[in-house]
């Protein structure tokens, strides 16, 4: 009997304290806190890499042999600004995924091109000389003055292990940029 002052004490704390903690919640809406030097909160925001490798057309586990990552020679962009700087359709973009610096789209953000949906081939020119069962990354930097973020780095990594992985690629026949950091 002498417990239960105590209990009723312990539980009045408790629900005081998840009424608090509700209150500052919904006080803070949508607006969650900023990510501190550890979180994971930038990266929710993300979609799976899972999810944007996947296509409109069906996935041959041969289709693929290569992967090449390049430079867009762009300090800021998106499919769609990409391709207008081009005087293209954004549909005509010469790479299969484009990776976002946080101008033009959210840090990390892999866009998906038309090609990739589509399972075509990149269409060699000037700059690039891979074959047609290459896929082709694109980083919005322009690899002198904007080098690639740590998220940027850090999902194109974690995108050439996924394409790697569903397409039996060699890890050998991964190609980046001389100057990737």
């Amino acid at each position: 009997m002498a417990s239960q002052p105590r209990m009723l004490k312990v539980l009045l704390a408790l629900i005081i304290s998840m009424i608090s903690g509700a209150a500052v919640l919904m006080a803070l809406g949508n607006n969650p806190p900023s990510a501190g030097p550890f979180s994971l909160s930038a990266y929710q925001r993300l979609d799976s890499i899972e999810r944007s490798i996947a296509s409109q057309a069906p996935q041959q586990p041969n289709r693929w042999n290569s992967i090449e990552i390049c430079y867009s020679g762009t300090k800021a962009g998106n499919i769609l600004q990409l391709s207008s700087l081009e005087g293209i359709k954004s549909e005509e973009l010469n790479c299969h995924f484009c990776l976002c610096n946080g101008l033009g789209g959210d840090d990390g953000e892999i866009l998906v091109t038309e090609r990739w949906l589509k399972q075509w081939s990149c269409v060699p020119n000037r700059t690039w000389y891979g074959n047609d069962q290459t896929i082709r990354i694109c980083v919005i930097a322009d690899g002198q003055t904007i080098m690639p973020t740590d998220c940027q780095r850090k999902r194109v990594i974690s995108l050439a292990q996924v394409l790697c992985r569903k397409f039996n690629i060699q890890s050998n026949t991964v190609y980046i940029p001389e100057n990737w950091q």
